[in-house]
């Protein structure tokens, strides 16, 4: 049996990456990415922003049962949670199911550390200068922009002047 590299993001499934090949012919210049689903056991094929944007990885760590969503997928109940990994969605990093409360705490510490270590990247970005001026521009754009909208609008609107026209100071 071929072992499972993907799952769809949204779906779920078990997907294995065969390969990308560049199209010939009348395909010309085009990459496709050919890939199998292992549940219904069929080859298909999609483009490669397509396979990035929808698809992810599997991860070592990733429970075997639910993919790594941690919802239950045997019954096909996602409101409850995937009984293998206690709803985790990661196993032990030797690939077993944890089978007491400090196999699931040191799981669950383990996520909480690969979470912080990405807030910490994202606040680094955050606080990059060049980032921060970068928000100040846009902010002090859309100010700009608001401020003659909102003038053009009222310039165009109903006044008591004559005619229904505003009284401009002209």
């Amino acid at each position: 049996m071929t072992q499972p590299t993907h799952t769809h993001r949204a779906n779920g499934g078990k997907f294995a990456e065969i390969e990308h090949i560049h199209g010939g012919g009348a395909s010309e210049g085009w990459v496709q990415v050919i890939y199998h689903d292992i549940d219904r056991d069929v080859r298909s094929y999609t483009n490669p922003e397509d396979w990035e944007q929808n698809w992810r990885e599997i991860a070592p760590d990733d429970c075997t049962v639910c993919l790594g969503t941690g919802t239950d997928h045997i019954k096909g109940n996602a409101a409850n949670p995937c009984g293998h990994c206690y709803g985790l969605g990661k196993v032990l990093d030797s690939g077993e199911r944890p089978s007491e409360i400090w196999d699931v705490a040191s799981i669950a510490g383990g996520i909480i550390q690969r979470q912080l270590e990405e807030l910490l990247n994202l606040r680094r970005i955050a606080d990059n200068p060049a980032v921060l001026a970068l928000l100040e521009k846009e902010r002090q754009q859309t100010l700009s922009d608001s401020t003659a909208r909102n003038e053009q609008a009222w310039r165009e609107g109903q006044g008591f002047g004559p005619g229904g026209q505003r009284y401009t100071g002209d």
